[in-house]
């Protein structure tokens, strides 16, 4: 016999909300789960000056993409990812959680799962027209 949700789990509903799949998970990844992610950057990443040029071909191949942003992050760091999901016709979201900083700035994510192994992007040198770093300097000889 088929079971409904019972008095007690209504109760437990109202009092803690409804039950999340994977919420460490959740957090991390501004709402999407591991399974379901195509790329992701890091907040320094997306505060380059320049789109990621995977993510723009990423957009461009699959139509069914949709982006979240770190809210956390300031709007002039998201606003050049913003145009692009404009432009490409993708559905982006921006999200806020003040209780946790996700370490990503920005997640592209499939609706169903692709289990992709490599998900993040190699890290760019500076392009901003810095001088580089002692230590760039000194390791780069």
């Amino acid at each position: 016999m088929a079971r409904g949700k019972s008095v007690d789990d209504y109760v437990q509903e109202g009092i803690y909300g409804a039950r999340e799949t994977l919420p460490d998970e959740r957090r991390m990844y501004l709402t999407s789960i591991r399974e379901r992610i195509e790329f992701v950057l890091l907040q320094n990443q997306v505060r380059e000056s320049a789109v990621y040029p995977e993510i723009e071909q990423a957009l461009k191949e699959h139509q069914e993409l949709k982006m979240f942003l770190n809210g956390n992050m300031n709007y002039r760091f998201l606003s050049k990812y913003i145009q692009l999901a404009d432009q490409k016709k993708v559905p982006y979201q921006v999200i806020t959680n003040k209780e946790h900083n996700s370490e990503y700035g920005l997640v592209l994510a499939h609706n169903e799962a692709v289990d992709k192994n490599e998900i993040t992007l190699p890290k760019r040198h500076a392009d901003n027209g810095a001088a580089p770093s002692f230590w760039d300097r000194l390791f780069r000889s």
